[in-house]
């Protein structure tokens, strides 16, 4: 993918845009990207690639909480893009303060995990470490931001205000294969707050999201509720999977739930914060 070509196909405010994000880049000199797989964390690396080239590396974190197609999506941008992609393995199950899963797990988790990456770039003489959090991540719940502050991490898209479609827009002009990549936090953000997070029930998770990707729906959460299944899909697609629902119970009940339930409100993100 030559992005040099790609970029003078953008219109003039998009191109003005992606030139803000890549003086960012170009005024650092060097950059390490924690890079998740996903459309914004995509659009820093393809930026940082093109102002940076080989000063520049991009690391994605392989961990259980983490699905396998995260990965794969990174390593297929890495490839199709042509930036450096460093996988690293990272078991977030080994430190007792996540496994517990309070409500701040997303402080305990990225804070250690950033601790992780700013010593890499240190060691391999980066200038900064970059992740992706955007403009309209701050009207969220975000515990995860306190970390980005107490590493001393940039967020260059929410500095330079990026918003989830402007993003997506952009990275769809530039041809990233991630552009429209539904939003995947980890998977341990399918479990209540107070309920421990264990190597089986993430497997359990990870498999009954897969199969109901498989059955055709695009953007699925399955929240565990100990021997419950909570299935939110999108609102429009709630009759159809009431529609499936022998051969959907059937298969939770393989997986280890006794009782698969429907919510009536549909796919929401972050519905597991509406208790706090």
């Amino acid at each position: 993918m030559d992005l040099t070509q790609l970029e003078q196909t953008l219109s003039p405010e998009m191109r003005a845009r992606w030139d803000m994000l890549l003086d960012y880049f170009k005024q650092r000199g060097s950059a390490l990207i924690a890079f998740s797989g996903g459309v914004d964390s995509g659009l820093l690396c393809a930026a940082a690639w093109r102002a940076l080239g080989d000063k520049m590396l991009a690391v994605t974190i392989k961990s259980p909480v983490e699905s396998e197609g995260d990965v794969a999506a990174a390593l297929s941008m890495a490839e199709t893009v042509g930036f450096h992609l460093h996988l690293v393995n990272f078991n977030d199950l080994e430190t007792p303060e996540f496994t517990a899963n309070p409500p701040d797990r997303c402080y305990v988790c990225k804070l250690a995990r950033f601790r992780f990456l700013k010593d890499l770039a240190r060691a391999e003489n980066f200038a900064v470490m970059a992740e992706g959090s955007n403009e309209d991540d701050r009207g969220d719940y975000r515990p995860g931001s306190r970390a980005v502050k107490e590493t001393g991490a940039v967020s260059p898209l929410q500095e330079l205000g990026f918003t989830k479609n402007e993003i997506r827009a952009l990275a769809k002009a530039l041809h990233l294969p991630n552009w429209d990549k539904q939003s995947a936090p980890c998977l341990a953000t399918r479990f209540p707050y107070g309920q421990t997070i264990t190597p089986y029930g993430l497997r359990q998770v990870a498999n009954g999201e897969k199969y109901l990707h498989e059955l055709g729906f695009k953007t699925v959460r399955v929240r565990h509720h100990g021997l419950v299944a909570r299935i939110e899909v999108e609102p429009e697609k709630i009759k159809h999977l009431v529609d499936l629902h022998e051969p959907v119970s059937n298969y939770f009940k393989s997986l280890g739930f006794h009782y698969t339930a429907v919510d009536l409100t549909g796919y929401r993100q972050g519905s597991l914060n509406e208790v706090l």
